[in-house]
């Protein structure tokens, strides 16, 4: 899984964290398997937002962190734990839900991430992402911007090979909607090169392009960025 260093962490909370509720959509969507009593894996939490945001939204549910970068870990300012999806500091069969949030394209062996899974999963576990797929990205508006981001999802992987990567069966795919910001006047000062997998993919010139498109758009155009991401639900046949 991909670390991040201290400059990078810091930037990753501006360009990347959004409000809980503009997040509010993916507390309907998750909370069929946020079940009062039952453990949940943050694994790859970053700066700590969905951390945050099931402590809130899921006062009885208990939730580990696991993140492989220590100036994340630092900059979260919550207890995590060093670990990535092919190391988890955790017991067999410890949780009943393994949450991964933009996440998945930073593991370079789904065969090994998947059997770690498996062993932390209790029976019956499910794991849920949050995430990017190289075949479905129509749903995220900063292409519109950094057309030739699109280039970056060459080493995104799809949903089948997540699933078929990992060993889980697929029992449920949909995109979920998020308000990113409050406008494009209010995301276009957000945005960092060095915070986002897809823009890292742009040269400097591209970059400065897609930022002045975006500039010159925040001026003219009013109303909340929605964006959308999968929300892509792994488990053995027979469901939660």
């Amino acid at each position: 899984m991909t670390r991040y260093d201290a400059v990078e962490a810091a930037s990753y909370r501006v360009a990347r964290e959004i409000s809980l509720v503009g997040l509010s959509s993916w507390r309907e969507a998750v909370a069929p398997y946020f079940v009062p009593g039952r453990t949940v894996l943050d694994l790859g939490a970053g700066t700590g937002l969905f951390v945050r945001a099931f402590a809130e939204w899921f006062p009885d549910v208990e939730v580990v962190a696991v993140e492989p970068s220590p100036d994340m870990r630092s900059a979260s300012g919550l207890p995590m734990l060093a670990g990535d999806a092919a190391s988890i500091p955790l017991p067999d069969g410890s949780v009943d839900v393994v949450w991964m949030s933009t996440v998945v394209h930073h593991v370079g062996d789904l065969a090994a991430a998947g059997a770690e899974l498996r062993r932390v999963l209790r029976p019956g576990g499910v794991v849920v992402l949050r995430s990017l797929f190289r075949e479905r990205h129509g749903g995220v508006g900063l292409f519109r911007f950094f057309p030739a981001a699109v280039r970056a999802l060459d080493g995104f992987p799809t949903v089948a090979e997540v699933a078929d990567g990992m060993g889980f069966a697929v029992q449920r795919l949909e995109p979920v909607p998020q308000v990113t910001a409050e406008s494009l006047a209010d995301k276009a000062p957000t945005v960092r090169w060095e915070a986002d997998t897809v823009l890292r993919s742009l040269t400097a010139e591209e970059f400065e392009q897609g930022r002045a498109r975006l500039l010159a758009a925040a001026a003219v155009e009013s109303g909340p960025v929605v964006d959308h991401l999968d929300l892509l639900v792994l488990g053995s046949a027979g469901g939660v």
